[in-house]
């Protein structure tokens, strides 16, 4: 199994392979938790004005999502697990929007296969990849709006690597606790937690919460589909 960790919008532009696109605050640490809540299935969208339009079309699908961190005007949640945790989503489905994870999985266009991947049910990913076995694996951290790296992602990136190479990642309650001082930082300001709150921070690295992966399928066209397997 050749092995690649390849970050940020570039990174996903030429990932090949199994594609694992990595998005810990908040993107697919958020989706794990829209499907634990029941929803049938998300669909992934780069643009916010094509969400506002599948939405038109489709007036009983949910949106969800955010740009610079902050709901979306008409939105009915944020891309905060906070306000998903404790939801009833059974049946629904989910449009979803975001600055950095869903950018990476439209950009994955030469992906054999796509899932996404987040500290939340990080087991679950290398137990899928191991299951697979493919040729080749293409890790990518989605990072801050999707052109630097960030803390959080880099971690996933990093401890999802080691495992497929049999090593068991060392001082994890450290790492996380490190990531408070770092891009972590803003789930603990007074004046984010309307938007970002401090919950947030400890849903998102409650490691291997879910054992399930999130794929995404073709949905037509150029839209995907994701699914909690």
């Amino acid at each position: 199994m050749r092995i690649t960790n390849q970050g940020l919008l570039t990174g996903a532009k030429t990932a090949r392979g199994l594609v694992v696109i990595i998005d810990v605050f908040r993107a697919f640490s958020t989706c794990c938790y829209l499907f634990a809540g029941g929803a049938e299935k998300v669909i992934p969208v780069g643009d916010v004005e094509r969400a506002r339009g599948i939405k038109e079309s489709n007036p009983d699908y949910l949106l969800v999502g955010e740009r610079g961190g902050r709901e979306l005007p008409g939105f009915h949640y944020n891309n905060s697990p906070s306000e998903i945790v404790d939801e009833d989503l059974s049946g629904e489905t989910i449009i979803f929007t975001t600055s950095s994870g869903t950018q990476g999985l439209m950009a994955a266009k030469g992906a054999e296969e796509l899932i996404t991947g987040s500290l939340v049910n990080l087991d679950a990913v290398v137990s899928y990849i191991e299951e697979e076995g493919p040729d080749r694996v293409s890790i990518v951290p989605m990072g801050k709006g999707a052109k630097e790296p960030s803390d959080e992602d880099e971690l996933c990136a990093r401890w999802i690597e080691r495992k497929l190479r049999g090593e068991e990642p060392a001082d994890t309650d450290s790492a996380i606790e490190a990531l408070k001082e770092g891009d972590g930082k803003r789930f603990f300001l007074e004046e984010n937690q309307a938007w970002s709150p401090e919950t947030d921070f400890y849903l998102c690295t409650d490691i291997n919460r879910f054992d399930f992966v999130v794929k995404a399928y073709p949905g037509g066209g150029d839209s995907l589909i994701l699914r909690g397997l």
